[in-house]
């Protein structure tokens, strides 16, 4: 059986706050890589609830966080129509996300 890492190294102020993420993915070629904002989501099975993880740095701006959760909003339909070929409900999903664009004032 073959493992593999997805690892971030977070850099905290003395507030505990995220002042810089690197991230690495060893077979996606990814070493060190800086990153302001992560999200990372894990299923428990036994309680059949999502566990997740969201840190950003002191430094994210606005704009570009509002735009990385639209991108995830957009990754989120793609999936969900992946795993359960459900269209019409993927459809609804990448609308809400062009919504949530508007009304957040995204600019593309």
């Amino acid at each position: 059986m073959r493992q593999t890492q997805i690892t971030i190294d977070i850099e905290l102020d003395e507030n505990q706050v995220p002042e810089k993420m690197m991230w690495n993915a060893e077979d996606g070629g990814i070493e060190k890589e800086e990153t302001k904002a992560t999200m990372i989501s894990v299923w428990d099975d036994k309680k059949m609830e999502a566990l997740r993880i969201d840190l950003w740095t002191k430094d994210m701006p606005v704009d570009q966080m509002k735009m990385f959760l639209h991108q995830i909003l957009l990754s989120l339909s793609h999936t969900y129509e992946r795993a359960t070929g459900e269209e019409d409900v993927a459809q609804w999903m990448e609308e809400m996300a062009e919504e949530f664009a508007q009304k957040s004032a995204i600019r593309m």
